[in-house]
């Protein structure tokens, strides 16, 4: 027989290799997971692909102390600097410019001549029955434009405007097809020139590169369901820059809507652009001109903005440019941009 006092002590052996067993295997089962992830000082989102571009990307002073940005917004500006005479200026480098966001001088990280950066343009027309008279015209420059500008790696966009708002042709580089698109206006009505920006603007937005938006107009406005403050925040979330090209026939005209040239003209100097006065072809060609100018000549600026200073979701720029004593410059630039989209 075995006795009471050895069944006692198997049992206690079966158990200590029962315990033996048990902690193996959970020693085993950590060593294939990998060390624990410590409770602090981690960065749960430090493994995310946005995380590391953005680390990779950040500036640094101090290599032995890295800037950590984690979904950062890298905010891009396209800048014109023109001289005295209206002339865009070349050849400037970084360290001409200085950036401003909110009043906070912004570290530039990005800086290029983007003169070869691919264009994206949407051409919008009036063809109201206020400008009827001078709409061939108007299509015969326009037309001496897009063949002048238009590279293999651009796109344009033509639409028209009265009443409603006409895409005749989307983004397209083939010139035949804008030339087609461009022999198909057609006089209309009334004038939705708001809409037609605020769709304008809706259609560069989904584009890459730099985005500009000409329009070709008298000013006036008669039937939109967009207003200006909509078509304007549109053209800013989309980063385009607008042109406008005022089409003023006779110059002290009563019928002319003041009050409409003032918003292209804001709008144009909110989003970088510039704005033109053209009373016949000569002035509507050289509007054209300058505006093929300054889309070769101009400058890209990006920067991380180092900290949130407003509780808005609209933040203002400012660029500023070294000008050399004895000459007058000009820096364009858009003012601002949106944080978020509006519904």
């Amino acid at each position: 027989m075995v006795s009471r006092g050895r069944r006692r002590l198997c049992r206690r052996c079966l158990a200590v290799g029962l315990f033996a067993v048990v902690l193996a295997s959970s020693c085993a089962a950590q060593q294939s997971a990998g060390p624990a992830t410590p409770k602090t000082g981690a960065n749960p989102l430090a493994h995310m692909p946005e995380a590391q571009a953005a680390r990779q990307n950040a500036p640094t002073d101090d290599q032995s102390s890295p800037t950590f940005r984690v979904n950062v917004k890298l905010v891009n500006i396209f800048a014109t600097v023109v001289d005295q005479n209206g002339a865009p200026v070349g050849g400037l480098t970084k360290q001409d410019f200085t950036i401003f966001e909110d009043d906070k001088p912004q570290k530039i990280a990005v800086f290029n001549r983007e003169s070869g950066l691919p264009l994206s343009i949407v051409l919008e027309v009036d063809t109201s029955l206020s400008t009827h008279k001078d709409l061939q015209l108007e299509l015969q420059s326009a037309r001496r434009f897009t063949h002048t500008i238009l590279r293999p790696v651009d796109a344009l966009a033509l639409f028209q405007f009265s009443e409603i708002v006409d895409e005749l042709t989307p983004f397209t580089s083939n010139l035949r097809r804008i030339d087609a698109a461009i022999d198909h206006v057609h006089p209309g009505a009334a004038t939705a020139m708001y809409d037609a920006l605020y769709l304008g603007a809706r259609a560069l937005g989904r584009r890459q590169g730099r985005k500009v938006m000409v329009v070709i107009t008298d000013g006036g406005d008669t039937v939109s369901t967009t207003d200006y403050a909509e078509a304007l925040r549109s053209a800013q979330e989309a980063e385009a820059i607008v042109y406008s090209i005022i089409v003023v026939p006779i110059e002290a005209d009563a019928g002319r809507d003041i009050g409409g040239e003032h918003a292209l003209i804001q709008l144009s100097h909110d989003t970088g652009g510039k704005y033109f006065y053209a009373s016949g072809i000569s002035q509507l060609d050289e509007a054209f001109r300058k505006i093929s100018d300054e889309l070769r000549t101009q400058y890209q600026l990006a920067y991380y903005p180092s900290e949130r200073l407003s509780d808005s979701d609209f933040r203002r720029i400012k660029v500023l440019v070294n000008t050399p004593a004895g000459k007058d410059w000009t820096v364009r630039a858009r003012t601002g941009y949106y944080t978020s989209k509006a519904e």
